[in-house]
């Protein structure tokens, strides 16, 4: 019998040498930190590109709110964000962004109620967010390819943001008899376009099958529907739970979990934030100095 020599793979070689590059620690080249330091931790890092990331949570919880956080936070680090809202134009997006980086509510900007300390926060916010790789797009369109190519004039981007699932349009010619069969259609196209742009695409989702009144009302997996698609196809889950919103006094104001419930490279569990509602923002509770 001839004994054939297997051919190494460039990508495995590739993948030799970078490892035993890789200083201890080191975070490697296709992750994405969030900027929150105790779920880049449970997440070895952060995000990874070419991952399919799902984000849910209750009405109200602050899905929205936390995904733009994590945007910013990336943006900060000088990586390409791209942020497609199914809900809110440029200007509303970045009114909340101001809100969220110079603590102040969306009321006081809207009327200009503003302290002489509340004005300068608001004026080193806008420093920061300036000059940005913060492009906002809207997320309605004939179709998924449609919205898609939005992206092609945009370079170096590690994330794409999409605000929600529910409104993400359906693959062109490719529509499904029921609303679930579209949405787990639609889930494994955005898996696609992950690995295609070579993108962290974070999709924030609602829950069709939560139920509030339950013994434990903590999302888990089934919570969110279309056929067990997000479950499947989803490289990483996040879910906010905030427990003052099913428990009446109980639940400290604002405390939040972020659980993970599922992790295809690594661990589930959860991490504590903290959710400064008038601001629309989430602060992580090891570092909330951030």
């Amino acid at each position: 019998m001839t004994t054939r020599r297997l051919a190494k793979r460039p990508s495995l070689e590739s993948l030799v040498q970078r490892v035993d590059a890789q200083r201890p620690g080191e975070i490697t080249g296709d992750t994405i930190p969030t900027g929150y330091g105790s779920v880049d931790k449970i997440l070895g890092g952060g995000l990874r590109r070419r991952d399919l990331v799902v984000l849910g949570g209750d009405i109200g919880a602050g899905k929205s709110a936390l995904a733009l956080g994590i945007a910013l936070r990336v943006a900060q680090q000088g990586l390409g964000i791209a942020f497609l809202s199914g809900e809110m134009d440029e200007e509303r997006l970045m009114e909340r962004a101001l809100a969220i980086e110079g603590r102040v509510t969306i009321d006081e900007l809207r009327v200009a109620k503003l302290s002489d300390q509340t004005r300068a926060g608001i004026g080193g916010a806008a420093v920061r967010l300036r000059g940005l790789p913060f492009t906002v797009l809207p997320l309605a369109a004939p179709d998924l390819e449609t919205m898609a190519e939005r992206l092609d004039p945009l370079r170096q981007l590690a994330l794409v943001v999409m605000d929600y699932l529910q409104l993400v349009p359906v693959p062109a010619g490719d529509s499904r008899s029921t609303q679930d069969e579209d949405m787990a259609l639609t889930l494994r196209r955005l898996k696609a376009l992950a690995l295609e742009r070579q993108v962290v695409l974070l999709v924030v989702s609602q829950l069709p099958q939560f139920q509030a009144g339950r013994d434990n009302p903590r999302p888990n997996l089934d919570d969110y529907g279309h056929l067990g698609a997000v479950k499947q196809h989803a490289d990483v889950v996040l879910s906010i739970f905030r427990e003052e919103m099913y428990v009446a006094g109980r639940g400290v104001e604002g405390a939040t979990e972020l659980l993970v419930n599922k992790n295809r490279n690594g661990p589930t569990g959860f991490v504590d934030l903290y959710f400064y509602r008038r601001w629309m923002r989430f602060e992580d509770m090891l570092d909330p100095d951030r």
